[in-house]
């Protein structure tokens, strides 16, 4: 069949899925420290309702009150914010702004994998830059000569947040795209009044703990042009529900980033205490996830499937292109009770 090869990618299962499925099938309760969705684990709003829209009045930029709420949310005025339905979308947006076919977009490691097929979609090249860990994880060497540079703050897993150096410099090089979804907002890139082209990204996914309303943004530090260029790619697409823009003021304003900070907070406690000598919590400033360095015997993968074997999921390093060194990664999202039961069968003599 004549089907694009930006779409051909390997769709077998690897070890792990095929283990984890294998166990389940056998009815062994597994306990999933993988898991990244609020709404699986009792931290989301409760009872939310949108409102009716008897009538479509589509605005490209996003609805004046949603664009307000955001900006609010931000800090920033709302002729800056474009709003879109997920991170994922705001990225493919902003490859198609500012990328031709086969340009290079430099990208943080370790990172969320997600931005490889975002990248073949757009038929851009991707090019790794490394962050490199001395009780923080640091900005390394950019590749040279980028279309743009992606920065994910605070780092998802790394959980470590741009410094006002870092991000100067790499907006110095090429336009910035920040992913601040997990960001407190008093510590995005916006506030720092960068010089060079700027996006910062967020959304309703984690800002709010409500992935399953479709809801992003995109708040630029940049000249009309870039708005202009950005508002017709909006408008091809008109992505954005109306009620949910009628719902953001409300909608930002759930108090889900406290409950959450806590809940992260209790459960790397818990990590911390029960963890095995030989093993080490690396530090973090933010995100839901903590990252484990771990012996390097027997390897990363062996070890996983190790431990799941003991009925515990938890990710590799590999998954998320560490540079050197052998991790574990494991959500924070967990309930506490849950949480508990999985890290002590993980490290479990």
């Amino acid at each position: 069949m004549p089907l694009s090869n930006r779409t051909a990618w390997p769709r077998e299962p690897n070890a792990l899925a095929l283990k984890r499925s294998e166990l389940e099938r056998q009815g062994r309760d597994i306990v999933d420290l993988t898991v990244s969705n609020p709404t699986e684990v009792g931290l989301s709003p409760a009872g939310v309702s949108l409102p009716a829209v008897d009538v479509y009045a589509p605005d490209p930029r996003g609805l004046p009150s949603a664009r307000e709420a955001v900006a609010r949310h931000l800090g920033c005025e709302a002729e800056q914010v474009i709003l879109c339905a997920s991170t994922s979308e705001a990225y493919a947006w902003l490859l198609k702004l500012l990328c031709d076919a086969g340009d290079e977009v430099a990208v943080p490691a370790p990172c969320y994998p997600l931005l490889d097929h975002l990248a073949q979609l757009e038929s851009v090249k991707l090019k790794r830059y490394p962050l490199r860990y001395d009780g923080r994880w640091n900005v390394d060497e950019v590749p040279a000569r980028p279309r743009a540079i992606v920065a994910v703050s605070p780092g998802n897993p790394t959980g470590t947040y741009l410094t006002r150096d870092e991000a100067s410099a790499l907006a110095a090089q090429a336009p910035l795209i920040a992913d601040e979804v997990f960001a407190d907002p008093r510590r995005s890139v916006l506030r720092m009044k960068l010089d060079g082209l700027v996006f910062s990204l967020g959304g309703l996914s984690k800002t709010a703990g409500l992935p399953q309303l479709k809801l992003a943004w995109i708040a630029v530090n940049g000249p009309p042009e870039v708005f202009e260029r950005l508002e017709l790619i909006a408008d091809t697409y008109l992505s954005v529900s109306s009620p949910v823009q009628r719902a953001a003021p409300a909608l930002l304003s759930t108090g889900f980033p406290a409950r959450v900070e806590g809940r992260c907070a209790q459960n790397r406690a818990v990590l911390k205490a029960a963890l095995p000598a030989e093993w080490t919590l690396l530090d973090a400033e933010g995100g839901w996830s903590a990252v484990v360095r771990v012996p390097q015997h027997p390897g990363e993968e062996e070890r996983c499937l190790a431990l799941l074997e003991r009925g515990v999921a938890v990710h590799p390093g590999f998954f998320y292109d560490f540079p050197s060194g052998a991790h574990l990664v494991l959500s924070l999202l967990p309930e506490p009770r849950v949480f508990l039961e999985g890290v002590t069968r993980a490290t479990a003599r």
